[in-house]
């Protein structure tokens, strides 16, 4: 597989964009720009699993392909606070009750 360096902007510009609206509508899940852009790329190999196992299909685009990435972030997000909260050495201590 051949990426060219247009195909390969859209890539990273599709991840920061889902990155940060995921961030966005989990209020406050701000990562930065090399985390939004992990988290929208993880959550695009995510969402581009998950919506045809449901039968969903966005279209083509570029909108389509960054609300794929949205969804597939959202759901990366939600497990990553599930693993967070369930007690695997985040927040331990005082902060952890608040």
């Amino acid at each position: 597989m051949h990426l060219s360096n247009e195909s390969l902007l859209v890539v990273i510009i599709v991840g920061i964009a889902a990155g940060w609206l995921a961030g966005q509508i989990m209020q406050g899940t701000g990562f930065g720009l090399l985390g939004d852009l992990l988290i929208g790329l993880l959550g695009a190999f995510i969402g581009n699993w998950l919506l045809p196992q449901l039968h969903i299909h966005l279209g083509v685009g570029l909108i389509a392909a960054i609300v794929n990435a949205v969804i597939g972030a959202i759901v990366l997000i939600l497990l990553l606070r599930l693993v967070a909260h369930a007690g695997w050495g985040y927040r331990r201590g005082w902060r952890a009750r608040w």
